[in-house]
């Protein structure tokens, strides 16, 4: 059971990890087509540090927090990830965001062949672990679980 517990627990997560990708790409592509753009003050700039446990390499993640203030008089606060690294504290950056969900905006210049690349290329890798999970439960119950190999004397 755990050769088929163990591969479908981590497709789980990758199709999870997948829709989250393409999520972010057509939050990033609406913002960018709608046209709506506004003048946002950096409040925050931070790293946050993952990995660097034993022989792991160590990964460094640039946030911004920005404000502005829509249109109709609202003001939104959002983070953003992966942002310029010359953009700091007190800095006024455009921002572009749609009327529907204003939260949702990017300080990312517009860059959809980038965005597009960088998607594809992430469900091309989600897609390759999903292959080898499946791949290696169709071996094992082919090698084992399928012909009674262990029911022989």
């Amino acid at each position: 059971m755990f050769f088929y517990a163990l591969p479908s627990l981590i497709i789980i997560v990758v199709l999870l990890a997948a829709a989250r990708v393409v999520r972010r790409s057509l939050e990033l592509r609406s913002a960018w087509n709608s046209g709506l753009t506004a003048e946002a003050h950096c409040l925050r700039s931070y790293t946050t540090v993952g990995g660097g446990g034993n022989d792991s390499s160590v990964t460094t993640t640039l946030h911004h927090v920005y404000e502005f203030t829509t249109r109709d008089d609202r003001a939104i606060r959002f983070e953003e990830a992966n942002g310029r690294p010359t953009t700091v504290e007190g800095d006024i950056v455009t921002v572009h965001y749609t009327a529907r969900h204003p939260e949702k905006a990017t300080a990312h210049a517009p860059s959809p062949a980038r965005a597009a690349a960088s998607t594809i290329g992430m469900l091309v890798f989600c897609g390759v672990i999903v292959t080898f999970c499946v791949g290696f439960m169709i071996t094992y119950h082919q090698a084992f679980a399928g012909d009674g190999f262990f029911d022989r004397p």
